[in-house]
């Protein structure tokens, strides 16, 4: 099996303050570095890093090469990446002292590339393979529903959250992907709850509160392992990675949430993004130290 990423690729600039801004309010950051980042991309590094065969479908512009080669160094195969004129997408993300943090996003490439090359990978999937989407691409709903047809398992990220968004591409999803106020805002939208939602599963990450998968008439739930966290960013992103990686995999539903928190609980004692996603060596030593 493989999974298949149309997946953001952005540089991260990510600035250390001692508190996540108020409106009009200029902060001095302790620190600046750039790194590896985007939704896409951090699901993809960990869906990688969980051992799945995963092809990223993206772009960058030619300031964004650096940021393929490290996709590529992280076992991600990018030979459906395309190099465009319009300028590699990036953040701004502010973190504070207690591991919280803002982003603002510039879409960039990723909003530029071309149907062709959603054709171009998909002709290369099988039944079977997964389709993982988030709302940082064009083509969302265009590429869930070619995926559909040829018998591959969809999940969709829906985040950013945008109600329009999710109302395109939720007739060809298997399963929908949210944090806890994601999921307020989708049933708030679509004037339901949970138990209703148009889809066959639905998979909600509470943060310290753990996560919960429904499908099929069932319910399985996961806690969150105690760390001391350093930096939330792509904790969510490493779940989602980690969960379909699982599953791709042929794990069960109960094993593939376990395997994604303790990722996630890893992830956010590091600081960073796609960088800063555990190794699946790792993520198997954690959960050993746990029993």
């Amino acid at each position: 099996m493989a999974i298949f990423n149309l997946g953001s690729i952005n540089a991260d600039h990510v600035y250390r303050v001692p508190h996540l801004p108020e409106p009009g309010e200029t902060l001095a950051a302790s620190s600046f570095q750039i790194g590896l980042g985007g939704k896409g991309t951090n699901q993809s590094v960990a869906a990688a890093q969980a051992g799945s065969k995963v092809l990223h479908i993206g772009a960058v512009g030619a300031d964004g090469r650096w940021a393929k080669e490290k996709l590529q160094s992280l076992s991600v195969d990018c030979q459906f990446v395309a190099e465009i004129e319009t300028p590699t997408g990036h953040a701004i993300i502010n973190v504070d002292d207690d591991a919280e943090n803002a982003i603002v996003l510039f879409k960039g490439a990723n909003f530029a590339l071309d149907t062709a090359q959603v054709d171009a990978a998909l002709e290369a999937a099988s039944a079977g393979d997964t389709l993982l989407l988030q709302n940082e691409t064009a083509h969302q709903a265009y590429a869930a529903e070619l995926a559909k047809s040829r018998g591959m398992r969809v999940i969709y990220s829906a985040a950013p959250f945008s109600v329009e968004a999710v109302r395109e591409v939720l007739p060809f999803v298997s399963m929908i992907a949210v944090n806890e106020i994601e999921a307020e805002q989708l049933c708030a939208a679509l004037e339901t709850d949970l138990n209703n939602l148009p889809v066959d599963e639905i998979l909600v990450t509470r943060g310290a509160k753990g996560a919960e998968w429904r499908g099929n008439g069932k319910t399985e739930t996961v806690e969150s392992f105690k760390v001391t966290p350093v930096d939330t960013t792509a904790a969510g992103d490493t779940f989602a990675g980690y969960f379909a990686a699982g599953m791709d995999q042929g794990a069960g539903v109960a094993e593939a949430l376990q395997l994604a928190s303790a990722a996630a609980a890893l992830k956010v004692t590091k600081a960073g993004a796609a960088d800063a996603i555990p190794n699946r060596g790792a993520v198997e030593g954690f959960l050993a130290d746990q029993a």
